[in-house]
């Protein structure tokens, strides 16, 4: 059956592009300052998170994370790791995951700016055209909904042999997407904007509502990785529900239904 537009496919595809290059870009921006505090200014006295270097035996260094004051060593993956130039050096994230792989701030924040506002016009193409089509309810989670994710989680553990039917979505895609379309997406926009200096000389509000510049930065970065994350858990379902007959349904557009599944609501 037909069920991806070429709008959708289109905006997915863009807005994966986008959100790949932003994150490595933001690791970068984050590789100047690799620290994030919960203050309204920069403040060791309530750090969170901090990545660096401490010296090791015969002049060599020792890459460490700080979280919450308690140090992990990660010698080679972070703190003291791959400068994106042949060599090894004292930085937060590795050059093989930022973008630029050298250390640029301004590069960074060039790049960070121009893929952010990819995703927002793709973010937004995709809400205009779903609201229009009617495909954007098919997203939204419902009370109908919550009964069926316990037997969909169990399927997808493979406790159960079949899913409990369901329509284009099953209720935990829906329950995902539902927060990561109007919350948490939403909230990476938001305070990345509190952290662009253009933006806060006419938009300080915001940037107090938040905390501070620090603690923005701290938001930001938390809401990323949580985004990070649903992006790794939803490539995981693709793969185990079917990478091909998935794959085709948002590159080509077309979809082979199982016994369980409906094309609506």
């Amino acid at each position: 059956m037909k069920r991806h537009s070429v709008v959708v496919r289109l905006t997915h595809w863009f807005g994966a592009l986008a959100l790949i290059l932003l994150v490595m870009s933001g690791f970068a921006i984050f590789n100047a300052a690799p620290y994030l505090d919960a203050s309204d200014y920069s403040n060791p006295a309530h750090r969170v998170l901090a990545m660096g270097s401490i010296d090791g035996p015969n002049g060599s260094h020792i890459g460490v994370v700080d979280v919450f004051g308690h140090r992990i060593r990660t010698t080679h993956l972070l703190g003291y790791t791959d400068d994106g130039q042949g060599g090894e050096a004292t930085r937060g994230f590795p050059g093989w995951i930022t973008w630029p792989a050298y250390q640029d701030l301004a590069g960074a924040r060039v790049w960070h700016f121009f893929f952010g506002w990819i995703m927002v016009l793709a973010g937004t193409i995709y809400l205009v055209f779903g609201s229009f089509r009617k495909e954007l309810a098919l997203l939204i989670v419902r009370p109908s909904d919550f009964p069926k994710m316990w037997p969909m989680q169990a399927y997808y553990l493979r406790l159960r042999k079949d899913p409990p039917p369901h329509g284009k979505y099953n209720p935990l895609q829906k329950a995902g997407y539902t927060v990561v379309i109007f919350v948490l997406a939403p909230f990476v926009v938001v305070t990345g904007l509190a952290l662009s200096p253009g933006v806060d000389a006419f938009a300080g509000p915001l940037t107090t509502l938040l905390g501070g510049r620090q603690f923005a930065r701290t938001w930001h970065f938390a809401a990323t990785i949580a985004l990070v994350i649903f992006t790794l858990g939803h490539v995981f379902l693709v793969a185990s529900t079917g990478v091909i007959n998935n794959m085709r349904s948002m590159t080509l557009g077309t979809y082979r239904l199982g016994k369980n599944e409906g094309t609506g609501e």
